[in-house]
């Protein structure tokens, strides 16, 4: 039943990917040409690709499988790393904007929707967690404390280095390597976990401790782990996970971890990438499409928290390592030159 869940999930990722290939009309991304000059951009980013984009977001955010990376190749399949934006209607841009740079930022944009699935999923937690900063509780001041001492060296890291990044890794080939090393990470971690918990060495009995019981230098290591994500296709979800791992946390209390240091993560990146690309996302796509890619993104992520949780914790990350294997060798045989 568990193997049956697992695949149903995969295989609607698989369906959306080649549903893009389809409505991009092609066999090969590469050999798209370019549309001709002035061309509207709403046939490229219509309804129908802002649905394909917002379901590959929300299946993928919150599971170890790389949401950025999922979507820079349905942005390759669908054809938007090939062409060129129009101007804005307006006319105010004067200089046409390119619509691959465009659609790399609306990728980043679109977890939104990742980001109120969680807050969805976990009001009551998030609100506990602020009352009790204000009532003075302990737990609650602790547990801020890990989530923001985490948070920092990925934003340290992201806020210097955001520009190469984008330049050198929002690519396929990137893609497909980090999440092969990623999946050998995943297999390494666990087969490490299982042997320990075997052992009887978890820290807090077999119990492990709770998220605010972390140690200051434990959270900073997740930190530190979630600075990996900064390459896509290694997967945010998956380096805190395993960072969580590592530092003592049950599955169920490392994947919560994840989620709580997501939401101050991606709500931060998306901000940041629409004050600084908002703008050229407008002159490019409709906000329609836009928007209902957002949504579409809160409701397929809101399914995919829900349901993580209880998987992990019955059935550990080795399912979802070798997907990132049977998909990174798919992928390596189909851009092979």
């Amino acid at each position: 039943m568990a193997c049956r869940c697992v695949c149903a999930v995969f295989g609607v990722v698989f369906v959306l990917m080649a549903s893009s290939a389809v409505c991009a009309g092609k066999a090969f991304p590469d050999e798209a040409p370019p549309p001709p000059s002035g061309a509207p951009t709403t046939d490229v980013f219509g309804y129908k690709t802002a649905v394909i984009l917002g379901t590959v977001e929300g299946l993928t955010e919150y599971l170890p499988v790389s949401s950025t990376g999922h979507l820079i190749l349905a942005n390759e399949f669908l054809g938007l790393k090939n062409s060129a934006a129009s101007p804005s209607p307006s006319g105010e841009n004067k200089v046409p904007s390119s619509l691959e740079s465009a659609a790399d930022a609306y990728v980043i944009v679109i977890q939104f929707g990742a980001i109120l699935a969680v807050l969805f999923a976990y009001w009551g937690r998030v609100r506990g967690l602020v009352f009790g900063l204000f009532a003075g509780k302990r737990e609650s001041f602790l547990l801020t404390r890990n989530i923001v001492i985490a948070f920092l060296p990925a934003a340290f890291l992201g806020f210097l280095f955001n520009k190469h990044i984008e330049a050198v890794l929002f690519g396929v080939r990137p893609v497909i390597f980090a999440l092969f090393t990623g999946a050998l990470v995943m297999l390494g971690v666990e087969f490490w976990y299982r042997r320990r918990r075997i052992a009887g060495k978890e820290d807090g009995g077999g119990e492990g401790p709770e998220m605010h019981e972390l140690t200051a230098s434990r959270a900073l290591g997740i930190g530190v782990a979630q600075c990996f994500a900064l390459w896509p296709g290694m997967s945010r979800s998956m380096v805190t996970i395993c960072g969580g791992y590592l530092a003592g946390l049950r599955p169920a209390r490392a994947t919560e971890f994840s989620f709580l240091l997501g939401l101050v993560t991606l709500t931060c990146a998306s901000v940041y990438k629409t004050i600084g690309s908002g703008g050229k996302m407008l002159a490019a796509f409709d906000l329609g499409p836009l928007v209902a890619g957002i949504v579409t993104a809160t409701f397929t992520s809101f399914f995919a928290v829900k349901w993580m949780v209880g998987w992990i914790n019955r059935h550990g990350l080795s399912y979802f390592a070798w997907y990132r294997i049977v998909l990174a060798i798919a992928l390596y045989i189909y851009f092979r030159p």
